[in-house]
C-alpha cells in the first residue's frame, strides 16, 4: 500500500489516496481501475493535470513525476499488477475502457 498525494485539478486541493501499488525497479505502477467503473479514478485526473507530486510507501516519502505506461510496457506491468492483485483481471472485464496503468517515476527536482 502506498499513500499517493495529488493536488485536485480544479480545486487545487490536496488530497491523499491510499492505493495498491506494484514495485517495478525505481518506479513505481498504480492502476486506475476504480473496481471496474466506467469512469477513471479522480486521482487519475488529477495526476494528469498536476503529474509532480509524493508517494509515500511505509516510512519513505519520496518525490514522484506521474505518466501513463506506455503501449510498449502496458502488456508487462499488466502482468505484474494481476500477479500482485488478481481481481484487476475481473475489474477489465467489467470496465468498457482500457484501465490505464500510471507509472511513477523518481522526480529530482
Amino acid at each position: 500500500m502506498l499513500l499517493l498525494d495529488h493536488v485536485g485539478a480544479k480545486s487545487g486541493a490536496l488530497r491523499t489516496s491510499p492505493l495498491l501499488f506494484i514495485p517495478d525497479g525505481e518506479n513505481l505502477v498504480i492502476v486506475a481501475s476504480k473496481g471496474g467503473f466506467p469512469k477513471n479514478p479522480a486521482w487519475f485526473h488529477n495526476l494528469r493535470a498536476n503529474p509532480v507530486t509524493y508517494a509515500q510507501v511505509g516510512p519513505e516519502r519520496r518525490r514522484v513525476r506521474a505518466r501513463v505506461a506506455t503501449a510498449t510496457e502496458r502488456p508487462r506491468l499488466w502482468e505484474l499488477a494481476v500477479d500482485v492483485w488478481p481481481g484487476y483481471e475481473d475489474y477489465r472485464a467489467r470496465a468498457d475502457r482500457e484501465i490505464p496503468l500510471v507509472v511513477l517515476e523518481p522526480d529530482a527536482a
